[in-house]
């Protein structure tokens, strides 16, 4: 089973997973409008390029927009959980060992320690999530049942790759939980709201160009908008 999830199965998520992203990416190409969406990009791309990098660049960073000030704990939340999914995913040994044996892929590598208290930020911020999403009613009446299970999917790797890790239970079975969960999160990116995960840049570079070259980037440059 184990040879099963780390091989085939591990091939078929990535292969899902990057093609699928690669669709969403010319979907929401594709799917802006030309009267709307793209007015001037094509002759003001200086002024678009710039608008494009400041808001990404602008979100990337905790406090560095209005948003992110004005809810500053629930930012630092987003920030851990975000950060400590991204580092223990791409940088932990355990992972890159498999990549090495299988792939022959190897990149620098945290502290297993580290990524101990990583698992354990993601479960506490993923909690914290949860509480929000029932204390706040502006939040609570927005939530679905889809909202908790795009987060249960989301967590469920570093809880069993916890449980796994610290041979709480059975290890053999609650690693291959702990690969499979990946899996199932790899896979179900490109067709959740976990898309977000690339969509957040196209987004705001959109947003960015629109801000950069219509409303006030190229004020005084002679646009009647």
């Amino acid at each position: 089973m184990y040879q099963f999830v780390t091989g085939p199965l591990a091939w078929l998520a990535f292969g899902i997973f990057f093609i699928g992203l690669i669709v969403r990416v010319i979907l929401y190409i594709k799917g802006l409008d030309w009267k709307m969406d793209r007015v001037t990009y094509g002759v003001n791309t200086s002024y678009g390029i710039k608008g494009a990098i400041r808001s990404v660049l602008f979100w990337l960073f905790p406090f560095g927009t209005n948003g992110w000030r004005t809810h500053p704990v629930f930012t630092i939340i987003t920030f851990v959980f975000h950060l400590s999914l991204f580092i223990s995913a791409i940088f932990l040994p355990a992972h890159n060992y498999i990549l090495k044996q299988k792939w022959g892929i190897s990149l620098i590598t945290i502290p297993e320690a580290v990524g101990d208290y990583l698992a354990i930020a993601v479960m506490i911020a993923a909690l914290l999530f949860v509480v929000r999403r029932i204390a706040l009613t502006e939040v609570r009446i927005l939530t679905t049942p889809y909202d908790y299970l795009i987060l249960l999917i989301a967590v469920a790797p570093f809880v069993t790759g916890f449980i796994a890790y610290h041979q709480l239970f059975n290890y053999k079975l609650w690693l291959i939980l702990h690969i499979l969960s990946g899996e199932i999160m790899l896979v179900a990116i490109p067709f959740t709201k976990l898309s977000h995960f690339v969509l957040f840049f196209m987004s705001r570079i959109q947003i960015g160009m629109d801000f950069g070259i219509k409303r006030g980037g190229m004020k005084n440059k002679g646009l009647i908008w």
